[in-house]
């Protein structure tokens, strides 16, 4: 395996390539009344627009992200991209962090610091640990999958190849939305490499063994029953992508509206904003996150892991366990969550916290919390 270091550069003409198709959007003619209920509206929409061709700036963007320690490596065969930040204490702990989507290795931006040198941020040197955060294939600056095949349980594999190719043969992971599922196939297929594994997010795709001698607890049923409406209230981004996200891919890669559209619309739907998106996540940290995928040109891609984890889903038959220590992150809000009892069915739950503020994309907006609670979880797994 080879790693180098690495430097994103956009080039100028794909700079203005998309500051003309900003200028030049066709905009739809529906009735609009600036409400979320139907999807992202023109009004927002129009909104966003503006500021990204007047005032976000993607070369100070890329500025930052290039002070970020950032390397390519060659994982059987995928160019995978990622940052390795090295802790700064006694005896830091490695711990690979996986985002999600619509989410890339952005979100982990400011938890780094907090991880890697908690000294430095009113914290115990004694909880530091070496992180490194991977770009999904396909997702960032990571190469699309040459074929069918790469879901979930896959990228876990590469995962724990690159940590063994950076000297780690044992490590803690963390994960949300996709990134929870790649987590848990770690715990699943590494039991002893992995020191704990902590989530904030239970993959939509668990599916626990459910033997008739034990019955559905009247949570769980309620659990379920929330699932299934919100699934059909909120889920039909999922069985398209699941099902014919190619479709969809030309959309979203010839325009940059609607790429954001229909990214944007997750970011306010599943971050704890209170109906105002800018409360949760900046707009330039919205439209830094848009403009990698619109960079990189492998929405598709990105797309396509949704297909292979509906065909590969996290199921489970009866005495199956992922055995290394398990904490949850419960943040208020997030998308419909089993109860621990459910989880139990399969996980070592030792850690479950209701988090007093925060969403889907815990890393983005509150990582003070989510490196409180990383930090506090594996404290007494270090030794």
């Amino acid at each position: 395996m080879s790693i180098r270091p690495f430097q994103i550069h956009v080039s100028d003409e794909a700079i203005e390539d998309l500051r003309r198709r900003l200028s030049g959007a066709r905009w739809p003619t529906s009735f609009d009344d600036g409400s979320w209920e139907a999807g992202a509206p023109r009004s927002f929409m129009r909104r966003l627009v503006d500021y990204w061709l007047a005032e976000f700036d993607w070369r100070r963007e890329e500025a930052a992200l290039n002070r970020l320690p950032q390397y390519m490596a060659r994982v059987e065969g995928t160019d995978i991209h990622f940052l390795h930040q090295r802790g700064i204490g006694p005896r830091p702990m490695p711990i690979i962090l996986t985002h999600g989507w619509p989410g890339s290795f952005t979100e982990m931006e400011k938890i780094i610091d907090l991880l890697s040198d908690p000294a430095a941020h009113g914290g115990d040197a004694e909880d530091a640990f070496d992180v490194v955060v991977p770009s999904l294939p396909g997702y960032g600056f990571s190469a699309a999958p040459a074929g069918p095949g790469t879901n979930s349980k896959r990228v876990a594999e590469l995962w724990f190849a690159l940590m063994r190719e950076l000297g780690y043969s044992r490590f803690a992971a963390q994960g949300g939305d996709i990134g929870a599922g790649v987590t848990a196939w770690l715990g699943r297929l590494y039991p002893q490499a992995l020191t704990g594994l902590h989530l904030n997010y239970i993959p939509g795709s668990y599916r626990p063994p459910l033997p008739g001698a034990e019955p559905l607890s009247q949570e769980e049923q309620d659990f379920l029953d929330r699932a299934a409406a919100w699934s059909l209230e909120e889920g039909a981004y999922a069985a398209l992508q699941a099902t014919k996200h190619q479709t969809l891919a030309f959309a979203l890669t010839d325009s940059p509206i609607g790429l954001a559209a229909w990214m944007v619309e997750k970011f306010r739907s599943w971050s704890d904003c209170g109906g105002n998106l800018e409360d949760a996540i900046p707009m330039d940290a919205v439209l830094r996150d848009v403009s990698i995928y619109w960079f990189g040109g492998m929405i598709d891609a990105s797309l396509r892991i949704y297909r292979e984890n509906r065909l590969a889903p996290l199921s489970f038959e009866p005495g199956d366990r992922i055995e290394p220590p398990m904490a949850m992150a419960l943040f208020p809000g997030e998308m419909p969550t089993p109860p621990r009892s459910y989880v139990e069915r399969v996980f070592n739950v030792e850690r479950w916290t209701h988090m007093p503020r925060g969403g889907h994309f815990a890393a983005l907006e509150q990582p003070q919390l989510l490196a409180e609670d990383i930090r506090t979880f594996f404290r007494p797994l270090r030794n």
